[in-house]
């Protein structure tokens, strides 16, 4: 009987020990733990969601582009460009990226991180979060557009003439103050 009672006091302390070092908030996440934080926070759908919004972005982005340039573009463009794109995030693969995703939350998060990260996300304010950030993107999105396209067409305006200048520097002959050979 006090063998028994040895044994199980032993085994107590064994799992005690092991329960305290899987509670220790400092201790690295592990996968199961950034598995339980894409579960709570509906990455598969959120990714789904953001995929759509990203669509919808680009393509008003194609619409912007068909406006510029529809004198110069085929009257099919825009309908062509749409497809393309739904088809590209329509294929885009989300399983493969969340696998790979999961290393780099372990790396940079903790076990209290991820404690926390699920408390706020299973809080009311953390679910409304979640039910809002795809209409939040999609319109973040839209204001930002016509913002991005102006600066890309500076961004191009600028390479294209620094390309030039530097052509032209090129094809200017090269003095370097020696006498040439023959």
């Amino acid at each position: 009987m006090k063998r028994m009672v040895c044994i199980v006091t032993a085994l107590l302390i064994l799992s005690w020990t092991a329960i305290a070092q899987t509670a220790d908030p400092d201790a690295p996440a592990s996968k199961d733990d950034i598995d339980r934080y894409f579960e709570v926070v509906h990455s598969h759908d959120m990714l789904q969601k953001l995929a759509a919004s990203m669509t919808q972005g680009i393509q008003a982005m194609v619409h912007q582009q068909y406006l510029t340039h529809k004198d110069e573009l085929p009257p099919d463009y825009e309908s062509k460009m749409n497809a393309n794109i739904t088809e590209m995030f329509e294929g885009m693969p989300w399983d493969e990226m969340m696998h790979v995703m999961a290393p780099v939350y372990q790396k940079h998060l903790t076990k209290g991180d991820i404690d926390n990260l699920v408390a706020f996300y299973s809080s009311p304010t953390g679910a409304k979060l979640l039910r809002e950030m795809p209409d939040i993107l999609r319109e973040a999105m839209q204001n930002a557009t016509p913002i991005m396209l102006k600066y890309v067409d500076t961004v191009k305006a600028r390479v294209q003439k620094d390309t030039e200048t530097m052509l032209a520097q090129a094809k200017k002959p090269h003095h370097n103050g020696s006498a040439s050979r023959n």
